[in-house]
């Protein structure tokens, strides 16, 4: 394994949500990033102040071969974030959406199998545990995968796909089934679960709630960047063809604790309704064992630290442009340049 100086990581997506966060925290550990993004949501100043002779951003789509190829060049490891991320976005735009999570996926293993690179790490979704009874024990790696989303259903099938041929890559593969992501962001989104809520409290608007005692899994956008890091400084043996659910255990809540968490950040000031029968049936836990005791990950930030964070930001005046620039905070629509296509693009939300 290559020493961090000497490693030039490709990130994929890294103007995204989580992108954004990963690539500087890449950079602090030493380092190179390449950025390959397609900037779906006009996010491109979302690395804004990124620079130094170890940062190289390539404006490309992972469709595309030829911007691929291009893009290994000289990279040691892979991380792949690159994807049609969310449900509303991926069931608006069902042809870009398998392009770009399957064909694209598949586009960049082979050209990284053909660059000889070390690493490439794949992020998947809790998503794909899809619903679970209230009696079943918290999902590990294990478990059956029950995908209710077209975006989950193409995580599944790329998931079996790396799973089906990890003996035959040149290089090491690794799965992290990422919990739904919270926590600020230089390409913050307020169309997830705890920014969203908060943000809709914080401004005085009525929150409807839909299923209120449905669970999911959380986790800071620095928590997930750092299992990230941890992953590709992790020994190959560790590692190489395994599954990890990303996340910690104390990050399993309802969206009704949620709203209790943004309430009490707010005195108890809020209006809120709550409703049964929603679209969205996923209902799941997760266990996190794997992976804290594989690699030692734990995570550092609390929903409820974090709700307060962002709280605090916004009474101070931040993100006042929401409804202006809608289409960078939120994954509900994609950019002019991009809107309709039936091919290239490529973000990582």
């Amino acid at each position: 394994m290559a020493e961090a100086a000497q490693r030039l990581v490709l990130v994929p997506g890294g103007a995204g949500y989580i992108g954004s966060v990963l690539t500087r925290r890449l950079l602090e550990r030493g380092m190179g990033v390449r950025v390959l993004d397609s900037l779906l949501y006009g996010n491109g100043d979302s690395l804004d102040g990124v620079e130094g002779a170890g940062y190289d951003f390539v404006e490309g789509d992972v469709r595309s071969a030829e911007d691929v190829r291009g893009a290994l060049q000289g990279v040691t490891d892979v991380v792949l974030l690159a994807s049609l991320v969310g449900d509303p976005v991926c069931k608006g735009n069902p042809d870009l959406a398998r392009q770009t999570n399957l064909d694209g996926a598949r586009r960049v293993f082979e050209a990284a199998d053909e660059a000889g690179v070390d690493r490439l790490i794949f992020a998947s979704t809790c998503s794909n545990y899809g619903l679970r009874s209230e009696d079943d024990h918290p999902a590990s790696e294990d478990d059956e995968l029950h995908p209710l989303s077209l975006y989950a259903e193409t995580k599944v099938e790329m998931e079996r796909e790396i799973l089906d041929r990890a003996d035959d890559w040149s290089f090491s593969p690794t799965i992290l089934r990422l919990a739904t992501a919270y926590g600020l962001s230089p390409r913050m989104r307020f169309d997830l679960t705890v920014s969203e809520f908060t943000r809709e409290l914080v401004l005085g608007n009525p929150l409807d709630v839909y299923d209120p005692d449905t669970w999911r899994p959380y986790c800071h956008t620095e928590d997930i960047s750092e299992a990230i890091a941890t992953t590709l400084e992790a020994p190959a043996a560790d590692v190489e063809g395994e599954v990890f659910n990303t996340g910690g255990d104390e990050g399993n809540f309802t969206k009704r604790m949620i709203v209790e968490a943004a309430l009490d950040a707010l005195d108890g000031k809020g209006e809120v309704v709550w409703t049964e029968g929603g679209d969205d049936a996923r209902n799941y836990r997760v266990s996190f064992a794997k992976i804290h005791d594989r690699l030692g990950f734990e995570p550092k930030h609390t929903v409820p630290g974090s709700i307060s964070e962002l709280v605090a930001a916004l009474r101070e005046g931040r993100f006042t442009d929401v409804e202006e620039r809608s289409l960078f905070y939120r994954n509900y629509e994609l950019s002019p340049a991009h809107a309709g296509e039936g091919e290239g693009g490529g973000d990582a939300g």
